[in-house]
């Protein structure tokens, strides 16, 4: 049976005027608008549709903000319910019912040992305001400044946030090598590359002549997102917090994006069993609304009232639409469905290789998926055994995708990994779905002669 698309929402010339617009105004800054140029009307789960009438299954959910899809009918019932209820939505940092029962539901789902004795603070409403948060709490808890981060990081993109990414040229932040199995920067991989970068980093911290001050903090991201899907190995976490707690330097855990099942546990530090010092969460916390928050230990609760503070931390609406994600996430267990399906995606996925020599890796953990594509006929500049990154034919794919009805993002050193980050409530049919219009895209994308496009040296 033949299927036809819809009837556009809007007149070709009204969504294209839309997009005109958008480029004429907006800054230079915009990013998701450029590689994908459509005018979302209406959504609904994993469907996106445009004013163009097309219909698009939604890899991206708002950068893993859409835990369960856009506008889940839990979601909805609980916005309605505090906007029929005639409560006020803007209250600063006052209690309220709303915010009890998030802090309880949110509280009910950490790691036990974790938020039996924990405080939290509620921040300006973007993950990198949580960033900004964990680092002064750090700082002003221990009385020192440096801090610890990884190659590969990224935590935001206000300035202490970026001074811990990846890409900073900051002094006040000390660069640790992360464990990849892929482009190991020991040229190693597995257990041993993981075991070398612990080493380096307890070296580091003993050295007296290595250069590093006690840091006031140490953060990490357990999957590294845009660094290009990177799951750290459950042994080394547990070092880096056998590390940590031996020489006083709080561990920070960044979840923004890992959180609330993403990763096939509800919280991805879950995985290795450790309880950090501090966790970051926001995106899908807010049942896609904006919110974040940190939650630490008590005993780094030593700083003075105001010494971090924002207008729009008390959003009442994301906290009653955080509470239905939540709880609904727990009930119906779609952590372990994350796991399960993600594992079965993940292996069809790899399946890819022996057919497409230009995937270089699949990776990834529950819902958080990456497949790097390289150029197998070009020589690793370095001498690496792996072939250079090709951000050209990732580009080629994520269009192909896109006219397909398939949203993927981009991410990685190199911009080379395509990015799945699919709801939760991911569906049997649309996981089927979703690795087969990436393989047809691929497929498409080969055949085209995209422009090799030189990366320099490879990190």
């Amino acid at each position: 049976m033949a299927v036809t698309e819809p009837a556009p929402v809007a007149a070709p010339a009204a969504y294209e005027g839309i997009l005109r617009r958008q480029s004429m105004r907006e800054s230079a800054a915009r990013t998701y608008a450029r590689s994908l140029p459509i005018v979302p009307v209406r959504a609904r789960g994993m469907t996106i549709e445009g004013a163009d009438g097309r219909r698009y299954l939604d890899c991206l959910s708002g950068a893993g903000t859409l835990a369960l899809g856009h506008n889940h009918p839990v979601v909805l019932e609980a916005i309605k319910k505090v906007l029929d209820s005639g409560a006020p939505l803007h209250v600063l940092d006052l209690a309220t019912p709303v915010k009890d029962a998030f802090t309880t539901e949110l509280f009910a789902t950490l790691p036990r040992r974790f938020a039996d004795d924990a405080r939290i603070l509620f921040c300006g409403p973007a993950g990198t305001d949580a960033v900004e948060a964990a680092l002064k709490l750090v700082r002003a808890a221990t009385g020192r400044e440096g801090l610890l981060a990884f190659t590969g990081a990224y935590h935001g993109m206000t300035e202490g946030a970026l001074a811990a990414s990846g890409g900073a040229e900051d002094v006040r932040v000390t660069r640790l090598p992360f464990p990849r199995d892929y482009r190991c920067p020991f040229g190693i991989g597995g257990e041993r590359g993981a075991e070398i970068a612990a080493r380096w980093t307890e070296n580091l911290l003993d050295d007296p002549k290595g250069g590093v001050p006690a840091p006031a903090g140490m953060i990490l991201e357990p999957v590294q997102g845009e660094g290009g899907v990177i799951p750290a190995p459950d042994d080394w976490m547990r070092r880096m917090r056998e590390i940590t707690r031996a020489r006083s330097v709080p561990l920070i855990a960044d979840e923004v994006q890992t959180g609330v099942g993403r990763t096939g546990a509800f919280w991805a530090v879950e995985h290795s069993g450790i309880t950090p010092d501090v966790m970051v969460l926001s995106k899908a916390i807010g049942g896609s609304l904006p919110l974040a928050v940190v939650v630490y230990r008590s005993a780094l609760d030593t700083w003075q009232p105001g010494a971090h503070a924002g207008t729009f931390r008390g959003n009442q609406l994301a906290m009653a639409a955080g509470t239905a994600t939540l709880s609904h996430v727990r009930e119906n267990r779609l952590a372990e469905r994350a796991a399960t399906l993600g594992a079965r995606m993940l292996a069809r996925l790899q399946g890819l290789a022996a057919d497409h020599p230009c995937v270089g890796d699949v990776r990834g953990r529950g819902l958080m998926i990456g497949v790097e594509l390289v150029d197998p006929e070009a020589a690793a500049p370095d001498g690496s055994p792996e072939p250079p990154p090709a951000p050209a034919l990732a580009a080629a794919v994520q269009q192909e995708c896109l006219r397909r009805g398939l949203i993927v993002e981009l991410g990685g050193r190199h911009s080379a990994v395509v990015r799945l980050l699919p709801p939760l409530t991911l569906t049997d049919e649309q996981a089927t779905a979703v690795v087969d219009r990436l393989a047809d895209a691929l497929a498409a994308a080969e055949r085209l002669p995209y422009r090799r496009i030189a990366t320099g040296p490879i990190h």
